[in-house]
């Protein structure tokens, strides 16, 4: 099966994710919240991830059966200069998850740093949203979250502990700040589903079957669990992400996020890093050209034509996607505009025309 892409106009998915998101009961401030972070996520990462603007289905549904709250209140329990701990009350996770960075930000511009850990939560998007955040207020962003028991633990062949991604984020002098932003699983069910419906394999180290055994059947391992990246070094790097969110925070970890339809209870953390508190921003922006430099200027192995830095590609991606079209999915597509008429939307999805870049 070939998977096609429509590209449609950026102006006009952002203007439908966030009427979209208010018709489903959020308040205009936290609809633009939530649409502008999918849309960043539709922009940087690859159509199959699953974490841009599909989601609005996906939350249609979760709001429709109560396991989230679109109103719900977001409650600081308890803060000091550099500390905070808050409760969404199971409300939208990429919500609560911008007004957490908010106030690290407001902590780190009085103390150098700021962390805010969340439970009770829900699913919060791509780390990366959260992280750029603190770089546009002149801060070193760091984010990462627990999720649903995916992962197994070495060894095993059943989920114990999520795919716990991160995001760390940083400015530079180049035109777009390096960004880490990956999961600890070395890929996760939105990729393996997007090769199974291409009737492409997968690589042998993505996940497992249900009777433990490794394949690159993508449909074979869609009920199995998933792998870590390195081994047990990243089933370490989840394992400890749990202990940093959910056990700490009093929140879910490990089998509990996502067991109670009802209650979701994934947890978050969220730290700013105030550069102005070590250097001038503009030494620091300095600093990070020349570390780039130096890591560009190294000599290439067989087969790669340049050194790209850490959320350099995602960069071109945005670049691009914003000046010729975003592409969609044509299932995604048709389920948008499904979803557009249904709510009775004023603002359609235009289309520029069919996308004609490979998507692997």
């Amino acid at each position: 099966m070939t998977i096609t892409l429509t590209s449609v106009t950026r102006d006009s998915i952002d203007a439908f994710m966030r009427e979209g998101f208010e018709a489903l009961g959020l308040t205009p401030e936290d609809a633009k919240i939530f649409a502008d972070a999918l849309v960043f996520s539709e922009l940087r990462f690859h159509p199959g991830h699953g974490q841009g603007v599909r989601r609005i289905k996906r939350y249609r549904e979760r709001i429709a059966d109560k396991m989230v709250d679109p109103r719900a209140p977001f409650e600081i329990v308890k803060r000091s200069p550099a500390l905070a701990l808050c409760d969404a009350h199971n409300g939208i996770g990429t919500v609560a998850g911008s007004k957490a960075m908010a106030i690290a930000i407001e902590m780190a511009k009085a103390s150098g740093i700021g962390t805010v850990i969340v439970r009770n939560s829900t699913h919060y998007g791509s780390s990366a949203v959260h992280a750029c955040q603190a770089v546009e207020a002149g801060c070193i962003g760091v984010a990462y979250t627990n999720a649903g028991p995916e992962m197994a633990p070495w060894g095993a062949r059943e989920g114990a502990v999520g795919t716990n991604p991160w995001g760390i984020a940083a400015p530079t002098g180049l035109g777009f700040p390096v960004v880490m932003d990956f999961a600890l699983t070395t890929a996760g069910k939105g990729m393996m589903d997007w090769l199974a419906r291409g009737g492409k394999p997968m690589p042998t180290d993505w996940a497992l079957t249900p009777e433990g055994e490794t394949t690159d059947d993508p449909n074979a391992a869609m009920t199995g669990a998933l792998l870590a990246i390195g081994g047990y070094k990243g089933y370490g790097l989840a394992f400890m992400t749990d202990v940093l969110t959910g056990v700490i925070g009093g929140g879910g970890f490990g089998l509990t996020p996502y067991a109670d339809p009802q209650k979701l209870d994934v947890s978050h953390s969220f730290t700013a890093i105030d550069i102005e508190w070590f250097m001038a921003h503009s030494e620091f922006e300095a600093r990070m050209d020349a570390f780039a430099k130096m890591v560009k200027s190294r000599q290439t192995r067989p087969g790669f034509s340049e050194i790209l830095l850490p959320g350099e590609q995602e960069a071109r991606r945005v670049a691009a996607k914003s000046r010729s079209g975003v592409p969609l999915d044509d299932t995604v597509l048709e389920e948008l505009v499904a979803l557009g008429d249904d709510l009775g939307l004023r603002n359609r999805l235009k289309i520029v025309g069919p996308y004609m870049e490979p998507t692997l």
